[in-house]
């Protein structure tokens, strides 16, 4: 890239920044800050766009630390958000390519689910069969643990998705999205999902790590806020505010904030601070702990006949 090139660029993403950042009045000190920077020449040296990507959303987050707000490099061509025919391609394949996200459906030993979501929560229109899918493998488990650790992001309709498989009854208001430049605010409930649910009363352990981000750090703290869940692991990101990807250049992307999530329970949300789990512990460490407690809830249920095997096969896994 050139200098001509690379203040476009940048003039461009604090036009993007100023006109749908999330907090008007600071989308318009940080776009007069990068304008200032660019005309003076601070970025015309940073001819590689991973270079740029690195120092411009260093600027971006001065003051704010909003981890949504970037100039991010992409390795592959950025798809166009204004062509939604390239850009559902783009979504459809990820989507395809990542099994929906569900990287690991597993029935584990003393009948316990276990499910990873992974590296993020589809659109259900890219991956709500594969989801149906996995929750109906996993709905006649005892208990589950939904690892979280690897999920940066995604869908709030695919959290939505996710949490109308793990409650009962009426629907259940989980999340608000508002959108200050409109005022608009767009609500999330549990709903009716086809074929079988793993129900709104048996146990959940979702584990988190450093890593859990965004879309994934809704679904977390949507379950601990509802009581629905227990957390384990660590402190997750703390990005709360959904964004909207620009393309500025074939490798980057202005990531965008527009909106702030409200959770009805807490009436905030985790930007900033992330989302303490219930049980702090490495990232590392999660699984094994939440599996033990699972292991100890599956031990205390009564001793069917039917069941037997089941408690044997739980017995197992910590004997000695």
């Amino acid at each position: 890239m050139h200098s001509d090139e690379i203040r476009s660029i940048v003039d461009r993403l604090a036009a993007l920044v100023s006109e749908h950042y999330v907090f008007p009045d600071v989308g318009r000190g940080i776009a007069d800050r990068l304008t200032k920077a660019a005309g003076e020449g601070q970025y015309d040296g940073l001819t590689d766009p991973e270079r740029l990507s690195a120092q411009v959303t260093a600027d971006l987050q001065v003051g704010n630390q909003d981890k949504h707000l970037r100039l991010k490099f992409h390795r592959g061509e950025v798809p166009d958000e204004t062509d939604p025919v390239e850009e559902e391609h783009y979504w459809a394949t990820r989507a395809r390519l990542d099994a929906g996200g569900m990287a690991r459906v597993e029935r584990l030993p003393g009948n316990i689910g276990l499910l990873e979501i992974r590296p993020i929560l589809y659109d259900p229109s890219h991956a709500g069969a594969a989801l149906t899918a996995a929750m109906s493998l996993l709905s006649a488990t005892d208990a589950l643990v939904l690892d979280l650790r690897g999920c940066l992001g995604g869908s709030p309709d695919q959290v939505a998705f996710v949490c109308s498989h793990l409650f009962d009854g009426e629907p259940v208001h989980l999340n608000d999205l508002v959108t200050p430049a409109t005022g608009v605010v767009r609500q999330f409930w549990t709903f009716h999902v086809a074929g079988p649910r793993f129900g709104g009363t048996k146990p959940i352990w979702v584990l988190t790590s450093a890593s859990t981000f965004s879309g994934g750090e809704e679904l977390t703290y949507d379950l601990q806020q509802l009581g629905r869940a227990k957390i384990v692991g660590e402190r997750t990101g703390g990005g709360a505010h959904p964004r909207q990807g620009f393309k500025l250049h074939p490798h980057l992307e202005a990531t965008v904030p527009l909106m702030r999530a409200i959770n009805p329970v807490s009436g905030t949300n985790w930007e900033g601070t992330g989302i303490t789990p219930d049980l702090e512990v490495p990232a590392a460490d999660a699984y094994d702990v939440a599996y033990r407690e699972a292991i100890d809830h599956v031990l205390a249920l009564p001793a069917a006949p039917e069941r037997l095997a089941i408690l044997d096969e739980a017995r197992a896994q910590f004997a000695g």
